[in-house]
C-alpha cells in the first residue's frame, strides 16, 4: 500500500504531521478523523530511488534496535496493544529501512503470526537471542519485562564492544600511518636525496644504500606491492570464512600476549551476561547455550560451549566441561559450580558478568597505557631511522670538509 504524508490540527489547535499507510487518500482522512485530527494537507510520499538497491539502503544500527526494544517495552507496560505499539514505532522511526521492517512485522502479526515469528524473518536485525527471548516473553505473558531485559543486555553488550574496538583502533591506526609514511618516503622523498647523492660521486654508507635500494624496489614494483596486499587481504578473508581457518585464527588470537587476555575476559563477560539474561527469562539452559555459542564471536569459545551443551545433555554439570575447555578461569568455573548447587545460576552469572565488565575496563586502560609509548617509540624509530639514514652522507661530507 502507498504511504501518505499528512499535516493537520487537533481540537486544541496544535499542529501535527506524520505519515500513514493506506489504500487511498480518503482512507487517510478517515484514520485522521478517528484520531480527532483535522487534515489540512495530504499527499503521496515519493518513492525512495535507493529503496530496492541493497548496498545503498540505510543500515539498521544496534542502537536503533536497543531504542526500539526500550520504547516497545514502555508502550506494552502502559497497556497499548502490540499492533498499535508497532504502528507508532514505525511512524516515529527515523531510519527508513528499520521503519519499513517494523511495518512489515506489524502486517505479519495482523495476518496471524506471533511477534517472534515475524521478527525471525529478519535475522540480520533480530538475532536468535532476541527472537528466543521474545518467544519466551510471549509464552509467559511478560513481554514488557523481557524487552526491558533485552534492551539492558544490548546496551551493556554494545558498551563492551565499543571498549574493545577502542582498544584495537589505536595500534591499528598507528601501524597504518607508519606504513603509509614509509611508502611515501620511499616513493617520493628518497629519490630526491638519491639524485643529490649521485652527484657526490662517493660510496654511500650502508644504511643509506639499503634505503636507496628499498626506494628503487618500491619505485619499480609499487603496483605489485599494492596488488600483493590486496590479494593477501582477500585470501585471508576467504580462509577465515572456512571452519578450519576460523578455528586456527581465533585460537592464535586468544594466545596473543596482551590482546589474548583482553579477548578472553570479553568472552567470559559476554557468555555470562547472555546466558544469565536467557536463563532469567525462562529459556532452557540447553537452548541458551546453543544461542550463546553462536553469538560468542570466537570459534574456539563457540566449540567449548557446544561441547559443554553436549556434556550437559548427557547428564553432567555445566562447570565440569567448562573447566576441561581450558578457556574459562578457575574462579569463573568455581562460581558457576556454586550457582548450580544453590539453584541461583542466573544470579551468579550476572555477578560474573559485572566483575568481568570491570576487568575489561581495567585491561583496556592498562593496554592503552602500555601501547601508547611502545607505538610512539616504534613510529619514531621507523621514521627517525629513515631520516638519519638519509642524512648520514651529508654528515660524512661535513666531517671530511672539516
Amino acid at each position: 500500500m502507498p504511504v501518505y504524508l499528512w499535516e493537520g490540527t487537533t481540537k486544541k489547535g496544535d499542529k501535527k504531521k506524520g505519515e500513514l499507510e493506506a489504500a487511498d487518500e480518503s482512507s487517510v482522512r478517515i484514520q485522521l478523523r478517528r484520531q480527532r485530527i483535522k487534515p489540512e494537507s495530504i499527499k503521496k510520499k515519493p518513492k525512495d530511488l535507493f529503496e530496492n538497491i541493497p548496498f545503498l539502503r540505510e543500515k539498521v544500527k544496534e542502537t536503533d534496535v536497543v531504542v526500539f526494544a526500550r520504547l516497545f517495552a514502555t508502550m506494552i507496560n502502559a497497556g497499548l496493544p502490540i499492533i498499535q505499539c508497532l504502528e507508532l514505532l514505525g511512524e516515529e522511526e527515523k531510519n527508513k529501512t528499520f521503519a519499513k521492517i517494523i511495518k512489515t512485522v506489524k502486517e505479519d502479526i495482523e495476518g496471524g503470526s506471533s511477534l517472534s515469528e515475524a521478527l525471525k524473518k529478519y535475522p540480520d536485525i533480530f538475532d536468535d537471542l532476541f527472537v528466543n527471548l521474545v518467544a519466551a516473553g510471549e509464552a509467559g505473558g511478560i513481554l514488557d519485562v523481557i524487552l526491558n531485559r533485552l534492551s539492558a543486555y544490548m546496551e551493556k553488550a554494545l558498551e563492551l564492544k565499543r571498549k574493545v574496538k577502542g582498544a584495537m583502533t589505536y595500534p591499528m591506526t598507528v601501524l597504518v600511518v607508519a606504513f603509509a609514511v614509509v611508502i611515501l618516503l620511499l616513493y617520493k622523498v628518497v629519490p630526491v636525496f638519491e639524485e643529490m647523492f649521485s652527484s657526490m660521486g662517493s660510496a654511500l654508507p650502508g644504511p643509506t644504500q639499503f634505503l636507496v635500494d628499498m626506494s628503487a624496489f618500491v619505485q619499480n614494483n609499487i603496483l605489485y606491492i599494492l596488488g600483493t596486499i590486496v590479494l593477501f587481504v582477500f585470501a585471508f578473508r576467504r580462509y577465515y570464512r572456512t571452519e578450519r581457518g576460523r578455528l586456527q585464527v581465533d585460537g592464535i588470537v586468544l594466545t596473543l600476549p596482551v590482546f589474548g587476555l583482553l579477548l578472553k575476559k570479553v568472552a567470559v563477560a559476554k557468555f555470562s551476561r547472555t546466558l544469565s539474561t536467557m536463563m532469567s527469562s525462562g529459556v532452557p539452559i540447553l537452548d541458551g547455550l546453543e544461542i550463546v555459542s553462536k553469538t560468542a564471536g570466537n570459534k574456539v569459545v563457540e566449540n567449548a560451549l557446544m561441547n559443554t551443551r553436549k556434556s550437559i545433555s548427557e547428564g553432567r554439570t555445566i562447570a565440569e566441561p567448562l573447566s576441561e575447555a581450558g578457556i574459562f578461569p578457575s574462579m569463573v568455573v568455581s562460581m558457576i559450580a556454586v550457582g548450580e548447587n544453590t539453584g541461583a545460576l542466573d544470579a551468579m552469572l550476572e555477578k560474573i558478568a559485572d566483575f568481568y565488565d570491570a576487568e575489561v575496563d581495567v585491561a583496556v586502560g592498562a593496554m592503552t597505557a602500555l601501547l601508547e609509548p611502545v607505538m610512539m617509540v616504534f613510529l619514531g624509530g621507523v621514521v627517525g631511522g629513515m631520516i638519519i639514514a638519509l642524512y648520514l652522507p651529508i654528515f660524512s661530507m661535513a666531517g671530511a670538509v672539516g
